[in-house]
């Protein structure tokens, strides 16, 4: 079952989704073949400070954050990596790395990558390593309220 406050949020948007049970997984492209998901469609939230604030950024789980790059487009001084540590705490209900890519639930800005939207639909965590949400592209854009960014090399 996807975290309960992404459920209600789903719910309470009226959005049509689906909820893929998969074993227990930890990389995104180990998630993609269990889930039977092309990897291209499955988001990969990935925990970044900038200047100093915590945002999600979202790529497809093929690709990576260029850091250098996204340092440019949200003009920013400075770009790192977070550590669990520093979010392990921001995500109740969530096991630790498989937060759902929708900041507004969390109060975080979200960055995206224009791949994602190649797609009709995206994939991501639902809160744990054994279960995914699936859902139309155009609903997570209208809900999540992300800045689109090229910020992977193929985005």
């Amino acid at each position: 079952m996807p975290a309960k406050k992404l459920r209600e949020f789903l719910d309470q948007e009226q959005v049509k989704y689906v909820t893929v049970s998969h074993s227990a997984a930890y990389t995104m492209s180990e998630i993609a073949a269990v889930a039977h998901v092309p990897g291209k469609m499955v988001a990969k939230t990935v925990m970044v400070k900038i200047d100093g604030e915590m945002v999600m950024v979202v790529v497809p789980s093929p690709s990576h954050v260029d850091f250098d790059l996204l340092k440019e487009v949200a003009g920013s001084d400075s770009i790192e990596l977070a550590s669990e540590e520093e979010f392990r705490e921001m995500f109740p209900g969530c096991e630790v790395g498989a937060m759902p890519p929708f900041g507004k639930l969390y109060g975080l800005e979200v960055y995206v990558s224009p791949e994602l939207a190649k797609h009709e639909e995206i994939a991501f965590n639902a809160g744990s390593h054994t279960e995914l949400v699936k859902l139309a592209y155009a609903d997570f854009e209208r809900l999540a309220e992300p800045k689109i960014l090229a910020i992977s090399p193929a985005g």
